[in-house]
């Protein structure tokens, strides 16, 4: 078995990888390999089972890569370079897909600038790209993304020698706006609640308002990864940072559920799917939440599926707990993430400021202050200052 092969079935979690999948044998994974070489058509009447990200990541890479030979873009076998290599670290379908589009952003804003080679490239060229994207209106989040995308493009070149260090000598960096988590007011959510609705989505929306998931981790979840006993659902691999992490549901969580789970089809794989399907898309279930929001008077307050996860961080912190234990249930990677929902909901300090401001109402400030309208005049002569002592 070649090294190539070697990788794709560890990619594959160890289990045996469809014949026809693999080729380029002798090739060593890191050499710029080109698409042709590595990936043959994949056949239409391959089953699916099993395979499914797998193949997903395989055919985007393969159309990446056919677009990327396809372009006159400068630098693109160096970019196809970087592609393999992101797959070989086991980066998401969604984390690909990230990459190719800043990347051919990047080279197409090169390429006008008349530039034909990466080896020329310089800091300027960075930071004219960043002031590009700006211009085209794009939101700071955004802009930060795309250049973090690219600077591990360079970062990438940097270290095979084919960019000159200096370029990333100096950071460059965006500030972003330090925005507050848009949560949903506590008669919003009973508005919410008090809402007939059909009991697959009731049953959604109260696992995303108990459990604080992520619309795609919630969607990802299957039969086997729930557990009513114990009222808690296994995420074996957060939708964001990859991590695994538990999350627990809630009484009237776990009612809905079970009127769920009356209903549903017990052969069909995932928690929640959708009418003759499999399983159910985000789209789907955002169209859903829409209709559940007319429904419930709240259309106008431009809440989201994620709302329902900022709501659950920002009730649980007014009841107490601790951030730590939030950081968790959320699978946030670092404490001042999660660190936002105090600004949030820090009650504390709201009732600190109500009880002195009450003091203040009822006049029962003690002492005197004294503004003065006007600063003394600065004497025109110079005062030579006296020794020390």
């Amino acid at each position: 078995m070649t090294m190539w092969e070697n990788q794709v079935e560890k990619e594959h979690n160890g289990k045996p990888v469809p014949e026809g999948l693999i080729s380029g044998e002798g090739t060593h994974p890191e050499a710029p390999l080109t698409p042709p070489s590595i990936f043959p058509d994949i056949p239409s009447d391959l089953p699916a089972a099993g395979h499914g990200e797998f193949l997903r990541k395989r055919r985007l890479l393969a159309k990446v890569l056919q677009q990327l030979q396809a372009s006159d873009l400068p630098g693109q076998e160096q970019a196809q370079t970087f592609m393999l290599h992101l797959y070989r670290r086991n980066c998401r379908p969604n984390t690909l897909r990230a990459y190719s589009g800043a990347i051919q952003l990047f080279l197409t804003f090169l390429r006008h600038t008349g530039k034909v080679h990466l080896e020329a490239l310089t800091r300027w060229d960075l930071e004219a790209f960043l002031e590009h994207e700006q211009d085209r209106g794009l939101k700071a989040t955004s802009v930060k993304s795309h250049l973090g995308l690219v600077k591990a493009l360079v970062r990438f070149l940097v270290d095979r020698e084919v960019v000159r260090a200096e370029v990333l000598a100096r950071n460059i960096t965006i500030k972003l706006p330090e925005l507050l988590p848009r949560a949903m007011d506590p008669e919003d959510v009973k508005q919410l609640l008090a809402v007939g609705a059909k009991v697959r989505n009731r049953a959604m929306v109260l696992l995303l308002l108990r459990t604080g998931m992520r619309i795609g981790e919630l969607l990802n979840a299957t039969i086997s990864d729930l557990n009513l006993v114990e009222r808690k659902i296994l995420i074996y691999q957060a939708e964001k940072t990859q991590v695994g992490r538990v999350v627990y549901f809630s009484d009237d969580a776990r009612e809905a559920l079970l009127a769920w789970l009356a209903e549903r089809d017990p052969h069909k794989q995932r928690l929640f799917y959708g009418r003759g399907r499999d399983s159910l898309g985000y789209t789907a279930a955002r169209v859903m939440f829409l209709k559940y929001l007319i429904k419930a008077g709240l259309s106008q307050k431009g809440h989201s599926l994620h709302s329902l996860r900022h709501t659950f961080a920002s009730e649980l912190l007014n009841a107490g707990m601790r951030l730590e234990c939030l950081q968790q249930l959320l699978g946030h990677a670092k404490l001042e993430v999660t660190r936002r929902y105090a600004r949030l909901t820090d009650k504390t300090r709201e009732d600190e400021y109500f009880r002195a401001m009450a003091i203040i109402e009822r006049g029962e400030i003690s002492g005197h202050y004294r503004r003065d309208r006007e600063l003394p005049a600065v004497s025109q002569e110079a005062q030579p200052l006296g020794a020390h002592g």
